[in-house]
């Protein structure tokens, strides 16, 4: 089938799953393959649930009318994305719709919240939903994007070079942001030098065509990276078009803008000063986009943490900080000064292992147990990962479940208490 053909078929229904569990009637049905289920298994199945259409790579015994045979289901709905996302070229007015891509080592999923926040109190904004940022999210993101779009904002997620490139393609993005280049999926970049050159592809295809990169001016990297693009948005602490400064982070971060906006304070509901850069990115990308200057503080003291991201939680007398979504040698290090700075005694540290290191692994791990040494704390437990390979002092479990019956046994209150580890690691099972 010409992906025209498949296009038309989207348009009378709109609505695309690759889970038979969430199919609803008139829903298309993409059976994707992956190393552990082949979706193709499962297209009568979907059928019989309501699904309009399914997509299959894999000829069945039986044709149905209603099965429609790609040559590859990841591919096919990779061009469908890319045939949706060339709908909104330009407006009904004529202005080319702008596509935001987000992608970073560290806060790119708050950041891309943020912006959304800002943006979608002045315009009809579409985003990524959740972490819906990799070859199957950004694709599934583009195409819930309906007409009347005004801006879109698309978040990617990336473990190995080329991936940003190729997500480039069907989203070809208008402009971007790397929120950083740290210490994350070494094993799959090759290094931070890796890192650095996979998440510049972004750059690389605004340099290309003519985009427009916000870049935080505070990092010489991303100074050096972004020469070339056509028009540069800048952010950060000084000599940059909008700059700001943390005005308190002993409990959650109040921010005051210094410059390019008239904005004395944002009280947000965020936890930790290393979040003032994704705080000043979306007060640039508001300011960009002419959106008042009380507009954008509304929104970003109006934005509430979720889904365990830099969530400051009060349970039981104890004040909780829950960043449990990720976790890598940079995070983990931002995360645990800034910890170690805000008030308060009786500080309790939870941290779950780090995955995806490669051989840097075990000694990113040594490193976060000398800085945790620098540091006074009421206890510290290690959870999980090349914790178990290394020797120090600390009480270690070997999941979050045993550590979460640690926690339930010692009835701790009026604590501090900081929750974080990579996603495997499920931190937040501590709590429950």
């Amino acid at each position: 089938m010409q992906i025209t053909d498949l296009y038309q078929l989207y348009l009378r229904h709109p609505s695309i799953q690759t889970d038979t569990r969430k199919i609803r009637k008139d829903d298309l049905f993409f059976a994707l393959k992956g190393p552990n289920f082949n979706g193709n298994q499962f297209a009568k199945e979907a059928l019989a649930k309501g699904a309009a259409y399914a997509i299959i790579d894999e000829l069945p015994e039986n044709i149905d009318e209603k099965i429609i045979h790609v040559h590859d289901v990841l591919t096919a709905l990779q061009d469908l994305a890319l045939h949706h996302r060339s709908q909104f070229l330009f407006s009904t007015s004529g202005k080319q719709i702008p596509f935001i891509a987000v992608t970073g080592s560290n806060g790119k999923t708050t950041s891309k919240e943020l912006i959304h926040a800002v943006l979608s109190s002045s315009f009809k904004t579409y985003t990524t939903e959740g972490n819906l940022n990799n070859h199957i999210g950004i694709p599934l993101t583009i195409l819930k994007i309906k007409q009347g779009a005004e801006i879109a904002i698309i978040e990617m997620g990336a473990n190995h070079q080329k991936e940003i490139e190729a997500y480039c393609v069907y989203t070809m993005p208008t402009h971007g942001v790397i929120t950083n280049c740290g210490k994350a999926h070494l094993e799959g970049f090759g290094g931070e030098e890796g890192v650095r050159k996979g998440k510049g592809e972004l750059y690389d295809y605004l340099r290309c065509n003519s985009g427009t990169a916000f870049v935080m001016w505070d990092y010489d990297y991303l100074q050096e990276m972004s020469k070339g693009i056509s028009k540069r948005v800048t952010y950060g602490t000084k000599n940059a078009d909008v700059t700001g400064i943390v005005k308190s982070s002993s409990g959650l971060l109040e921010v005051s803008i210094t410059a390019g906006a008239d904005i004395s304070s944002i009280k947000t509901n965020l936890v930790g000063e290393y979040n003032l850069p994704n705080v000043l990115l979306a007060v640039a990308i508001g300011k960009y986009f002419k959106i008042p200057d009380e507009k954008i503080r509304l929104a970003l003291e109006n934005y509430i943490p979720s889904n365990s991201r830099s969530q400051l939680i009060e349970k039981d007398s104890n004040k909780i900080i829950l960043d449990a979504y990720n976790a890598n040698p940079t995070s983990m290090k931002a995360a645990i000064e800034n910890f170690a700075k805000m008030e308060g005694s009786d500080k309790v540290l939870m941290l779950g292992g780090m995955m995806e290191l490669g051989p840097e692994s075990l000694h990113e791990h040594q490193n976060l147990i000398e800085l945790i040494n620098k540091y006074k704390w009421k206890n510290v437990v290690l959870v999980g990962g090349d914790f178990s390979k290394l020797t120090h002092p600390f009480i270690f479990f070997e999941n979050s479940l045993q550590a979460a019956g640690w926690y339930k046994g010692q009835k701790i209150s009026n604590a501090n208490i900081l929750i974080k580890g990579s996603r495997s690691t499920s931190m937040e099972k501590v709590l429950e």
